[in-house]
């Protein structure tokens, strides 16, 4: 017999009314995961993921589902406003999408992004932080980070950070030149672009705070970095705006060579 899994809570936020939703009337209509997967062309176990919260429709799905159940554009509205609402998990979800992209694209003006730093230069930054359990904040960083770099199929990565971080001295002299020498290493990565933003450049978008566009295979998602935490966003409009001022900051950023060696000239400053 199949496991028959107790449907979503509705109320805990919008995603987990939509894949409610989706439950509710596919049961309505006396579809099994099967027939529903025909509808919106996906296999039984997609729908079954969609139900569960696991993964996210997209919006041919749900024009799909609007279209066979004769219910206008209800599916459609109900995952803009999925996507437009404060999502309480958002963290698990961004998660999910970074082991999932295919590219990701960040701008980070006062820190190295996680996934190049350092143990030395993660664990200087949870002690200056409010972690209760800074050993445990340590292991969770490195182990999310262990799993993003040991995809099979690693994401081409565009990264464009503010020279400041550069001469940020962060947990002291010996942990920031560590830390310099192994973002030198990955500056040569063939998969990774790092550019920086001179401090003569003055005032940029970036200055709102780091973002990121993640890059999936059918679409692309963000995420805007902010105080005790951050928001995902999905709307294809909103994703547009990041690509935007990705662009923008980009457009003030050196060369690779230039970055280059200006990661070099701070190294020497701490040898």
């Amino acid at each position: 017999m199949p496991i028959v899994r107790e449907p979503l809570d509705p109320k805990i936020s919008m995603w987990h009314f939509l894949a409610f939703f989706m439950r509710f009337w596919r049961e309505r209509m006396g579809m099994s995961l099967t027939q529903c997967g025909q509808v919106i062309g996906c296999q039984r176990s997609t729908v079954s993921n969609f139900e569960s919260g696991r993964r996210r429709p997209h919006d041919d799905h749900m024009r799909l589902l609007d279209k066979h159940y004769g219910t206008g554009v209800l599916f459609q509205v109900m995952l803009w406003f999925a996507r437009m609402a404060h999502d309480p998990d958002w963290g698990r979800q961004l998660i999910k999408y970074e082991e999932q992209a295919i590219a990701i694209r960040s701008y980070h003006g006062h820190s190295i992004p996680r996934q190049f730093q350092t143990e030395d230069y993660i664990r200087a930054l949870v002690e200056a932080g409010s972690a209760e359990d800074v050993q445990a904040e340590v292991a969770e960083r490195l182990a999310r980070q262990r799993k993003l770099r040991e995809r099979e199929r690693l994401p081409f990565t565009i990264l464009i950070m503010d020279e400041s971080v550069l001469g940020s001295c962060v947990g002291g002299a010996d942990v920031m030149r560590a830390q310099l020498v192994q973002l030198r290493q990955a500056m040569d990565l063939p998969n990774v672009i790092i550019r920086f933003v001179r401090s003569s450049a003055g005032a940029h978008e970036g200055f709102d705070g780091p973002f990121q566009i993640i890059g999936l295979e059918s679409r692309d998602v963000a995420y805007a970095g902010a105080q005790n935490g951050g928001r995902l966003i999905e709307g294809p409009w909103k994703v547009r705006e990041m690509w935007s001022r990705f662009d923008r900051i980009g457009a003030k950023a050196l060369p690779e060579d230039a970055s280059r060696a200006l990661v070099e000239q701070y190294l020497e400053q701490h040898t």
